[in-house]
């Protein structure tokens, strides 16, 4: 009788706990899946209506990636510094016979639109050994609230031509440890610089209206940190504007640097605006840098960055984060 009975409570721990619309995973107790991964293969293919996948507390040491067939997927942690994905690939890595990339190298991959992170951490723990993606995003719509993304060289890449919505979140690393060519808002972030480099390598497209935003956000460093860059253009016609932020730590009197790439500097558009602390002086900035007017600052508003004009080929429709 006993062993019945233990059998039946492994058989409920083992079924959906809230609606059908929920998965659960967990290292441990009560949980549809042990692994995120297969959490995410379990959910159906082009869905219209929200999937939640709640992490519970635990290191998840996997490579993940999300299917661009999987939609409408909002993926929760109870704490982002408790639901941590961790792994450990970096770019010159031999797997399987294979010499990985760097965009191979992720540890998370967001394939699918229409995609909320929300107190997750995801890093990469492969260390100063070159370009180590934690994050790597090619969706459209995708929302990242109250994360931590952590890495070296090429945290968190923005590799798709979509838009991505970062708030309130934690982004550490050293060399162009945000880069790519979304579209991409960062509001009320703090961005942690962790050796001499570059914080940006935008690749926007020519024709879009946007690159990189950051909005009231906050930048610092170890303290061995002496001289930081904002960015340099990955491609031509790269854009990366910071508005309101707080650079708390030395930035390089002329800002930015045009990759070694002259010509760059005719298409780039890099630009400040009303930024403080003791790395926002512009006095000294390279000329071909800009300083927004007060009415260019109307224009960075979340509605117009991820409006479906906001590229050359539209998108279907406008977009208003979810939460």
């Amino acid at each position: 009788m006993r062993k019945i009975i233990f059998l039946f409570a492994i058989l409920v721990a083992t079924q959906t706990i809230y609606s059908a619309d929920t998965i659960v995973v967990a290292k441990f107790g009560a949980a549809n899946f042990r692994t995120v991964q297969e959490a995410l293969d379990a959910i159906p293919s082009e869905k219209t209506t929200w999937t939640v996948v709640l992490i519970r507390p635990g290191i998840y040491v996997e490579k993940l990636v999300l299917a661009a067939d999987k939609t409408h997927v909002k993926i929760i942690g109870e704490n982002a510094h408790t639901s941590r994905i961790s792994w450990n690939d970096h770019s010159g890595k031999i797997v399987n016979g294979d010499t990985l990339r760097t965009s191979t190298s992720y540890t998370f991959w967001i394939r699918g639109d229409h995609v909320i992170l929300e107190n997750l951490t995801v890093e990469n723990t492969a260390g100063p050994v070159g370009q180590a993606v934690a994050l790597d995003v090619t969706g459209d719509r995708v929302a990242i609230y109250n994360c931590r993304l952590l890495g070296f060289q090429d945290t968190f890449y923005t590799r798709g031509r979509g838009r991505i919505y970062v708030k309130d979140s934690y982004i550490d690393g050293t060399t162009d440890f945000i880069f790519g060519s979304s579209i991409v808002l960062f509001e009320n972030c703090h961005l942690f610089c962790k050796r001499n480099s570059y914080i940006t390598a935008a690749s926007t497209p020519e024709g879009n209206k946007f690159g990189y935003v950051f909005k009231n956000c906050k930048i610092t460093a170890i303290d061995n940190v002496t001289e930081m860059y904002l960015g340099r253009p990955w491609r031509d016609f790269a854009k990366t504007v910071f508005m309101f932020c707080e650079f708390d730590l030395p930035i390089l009197s002329v800002g930015w640097h045009n990759w070694g790439q002259v010509h760059r500097e005719k298409t780039t558009f890099y630009a400040e605006y009303k930024n403080f602390g003791k790395g926002a002086d512009i006095s000294q900035r390279v000329a071909w840098s800009h300083e927004l007017t007060d009415e260019q600052a109307k224009q960075y508003t979340l509605e117009n960055i991820f409006a479906k004009n906001t590229i050359a080929q539209p998108f279907a429709t406008d977009w208003i984060p979810e939460r």
